[in-house]
């Protein structure tokens, strides 16, 4: 009879504690993370674990634009210990208006991105894309609450993962503030 009451009380027990089939999943690691590219497929943060990861928000037509040419530089010159991700826009200002494709364009034709590249996402509002909620609240990445406040705006992660340095737009991307985490 004992084992039974325990059995019973362990069930409901376990009934309050694991969340419901229906509830949606809650992602406490970057790496649980999966988003759909730029030019289709999908870009899974899995991939990048032992890399450093630096996930920034983009547009094409902001004074903070020639970024591109250094995210580039940066992520040549680091590749085997980095990793960027772009996340373009139209948050500020209306500064990113173009599809995907044409986004696409604009940077291989323009700065010769090699980087990978999400597709369009919103990173602040009621419509913000939960790679940017985990990324600006401490309550899903553990470490900082960050606001965005223009394009550009830069988020480094370690090689397990770990939120450790947020970066506002106008800390260029070869700046020693960046560099510094790689060598």
């Amino acid at each position: 009879m004992k084992k039974i009451f325990i059995a019973l009380a362990s069930l409901a027990l376990a009934s309050f504690i694991l969340p419901p089939k229906h509830a949606p999943f809650i992602k406490s690691s970057i790496y649980d993370f999966k988003v759909d590219g730029l030019s289709g497929g999908t870009i899974d943060f899995s991939q990048f674990k032992g890399k450093k990861i630096l996930i920034v928000n983009t547009a094409s037509k902001c004074g903070f634009t020639p970024q591109y040419e250094y995210l580039e530089k940066l992520y040549e010159k680091y590749k085997d210990k980095l990793v960027i991700v772009g996340f373009p826009a139209n948050n500020f200002g209306s500064q990113e208006p173009g599809t995907n494709d044409e986004i696409k364009a604009f940077c291989t034709k323009n700065y010769g991105v090699t980087f990978p590249m999400a597709a369009k996402v919103s990173v602040k509002g009621d419509d913000i894309a939960p790679i940017y909620k985990w990324l600006t609240n401490k309550s899903e990445n553990g470490v900082m609450d960050a606001d965005i406040k223009w394009n550009f705006t830069k988020f480094l992660l370690d090689e397990n993962g770990n939120l450790i340095a947020k970066f506002d737009s106008n800390v260029a991307p070869m700046s020693d503030d960046i560099v510094k985490y790689l060598k």
